[in-house]
């Protein structure tokens, strides 16, 4: 694991959602982040930054300033993103679902087994996502053992905390691509189980998820055999659920004494509290009441339904239903690895929605923010330890360095940051703004419980 840490004093602008309607915009604020990478202490209004080192045990502590218009942001929760899919990202072509995954996903995923190959994508996807600020990432990979494992290795020498499972299928998917048996999936999944449990035991990093891709690819003995390890392991499981209207037909044909699609994952023991159901875009209301009382989590993926013509999910129904909402960048059927672009897209999504269902089902810039940290971080069960910056909390978060526009106008638009600040805009403005229009260039450094994962130039300690 990671050495210990400095004791660090973080000096400066940050801004974080105190609930879903209520992002917290302190201006003068700083943070002091111990040697083990949580936060000791938060302070508000601070006029004398040096003063703070006269509290017992800082008088050393380093310190690490935000620039003027700059801010520190609790790093994003991806949700839902396939890293074996990466190279095909903003690759879609003209496919629905179920073409989409026949023509791009499952040639690529299969050829994942080379180890070279999985070694190439899994370091490119784990280092773009840091780079946009991902801190926390739900990855599915492959149904290959040796190249899932590789992908937790990554994650855990790059910092990044991750959740990974192996990908289960023996159905529906072609002979080269699936597992010979339910036997053999799931002792392939126990063992990437024990092999990610054994590099990082207590979980403090990188932990195992079991991952049945979806009904369509299962047997309903499969689904029951993967609901029982769920039982036996405790480990939290990953899948999709109800993403378009041919694939709820699909369910409907091929588990036709099943009252749902929701219900077919309720009969085999796997719609539990540490599910991650992506996208629930058609969702009766019958299994909404059903996915609320099982306590089941919703990773929404606004980027891919729009991408494959799947429809838009209501967000707000979800979210007025009790229902713990998070969002999820669908790589590759989402075309950006960035969780800021799923805040934008999430926003449009719902002014879709809103185009027939009216106002209410508008979600606002405060209310995709919360979804992109703590809604993100309750669906991964780590509501306590991350997506806030509050005494005790782990520090994972990003530096955000916006651009200031000289009098003249003029300067650099290569190396600016592509949010123009121009001075008089409120704090208000300055989020919204990046909200909008920032990208990977207004993420000038990463950290993890409290480990530098990612820095640009722009970054001076």
């Amino acid at each position: 694991m990671a050495p210990s840490l400095e004791k660090t004093i973080y000096i400066g602008a940050f801004v974080h959602s105190k609930s879903l309607q209520d992002l917290e915009i302190c201006q003068k604020g700083a943070i002091g982040v111990g040697e083990n990478g949580t936060i000791a202490f938060v302070e508000r209004n601070v006029i004398n930054p040096e003063a703070l080192r006269e509290r017992e045990g800082w008088e050393s502590a380093k310190t690490v300033r935000v620039g003027e218009n700059g801010f520190f942001f609790p790093g994003f929760i991806d949700t839902h993103i396939h890293a074996s899919q990466y190279p095909n990202a903003g690759i879609f072509g003209k496919s629905t679902l179920l073409d989409w995954l026949n023509t791009y996903t499952f040639p690529l995923e299969s050829s994942l087994s080379s180890l070279t190959r999985a070694k190439q994508v899994y370091t490119r996807v784990v280092s773009r996502t840091l780079s946009h600020g991902t801190t926390t990432a739900a990855y599915y990979a492959t149904v290959h053992v040796d190249s899932t494992n590789l992908l937790a290795d990554i994650c855990l020498s790059k910092g990044q905390r991750a959740f990974v499972g192996r990908v289960c299928m023996n159905t529906l998917s072609p002979d080269y691509y699936r597992d010979a048996s339910v036997a053999d999936g799931i002792r392939d999944s126990q063992a990437c189980i024990d092999y990610i449990q054994r590099i990082d035991p207590s979980a403090e990093l990188v932990a195992p998820i079991i991952t049945p891709r979806f009904a369509p690819s299962c047997s309903a003995e499969c689904l029951r055999a993967l609901g029982a390890l769920h039982r036996e392991t405790g480990v939290r499981c990953q899948t999709h659920i109800s993403e378009n209207k041919p694939e709820i037909a699909l369910v409907k044909e091929l588990f036709p004494d099943s009252k749902s699609y929701a219900d077919v994952y309720d009969a085999a023991g796997l719609l539990t509290p540490k599910m991650i159901l992506a996208h629930a875009v058609h969702l009766t209301a019958e299994e909404v009441a059903l996915i609320k009382a099982r306590g089941a989590k919703i990773s929404h993926c606004p980027a891919s339904n729009t991408a494959l013509t799947s429809g838009c999910a209501k967000v707000r129904e979800l979210i007025e239903n009790g229902i713990t909402v998070g969002l999820g960048t669908d790589v590759s059927g989402g075309f950006s690895p960035s969780v800021l672009e799923m805040a934008r897209q999430a926003i449009w999504v719902s002014r879709f929605v809103a185009m027939n269902d009216g106002d209410q089902a508008k979600l606002s810039t405060e209310e995709v923010l919360y979804l992109a940290t703590r809604g993100g971080a309750k669906v991964v069960g780590l509501e306590d330890k991350v997506g806030g910056f509050e005494v005790g909390m782990d520090w994972d978060a990003q530096m955000i360095g916006l651009g200031a526009v000289p009098e003249s106008g003029e300067s650099n638009l290569e190396a600016d940051d592509p949010v123009d600040i121009f001075g008089w805009e409120s704090w208000d403005d300055r989020v919204a703004k990046w909200v909008y229009n920032g990208s990977d260039k207004s993420t000038v450094a990463v950290w993890v419980k409290g480990r530098l994962v990612h820095q640009t130039s722009r970054y001076e300690r």
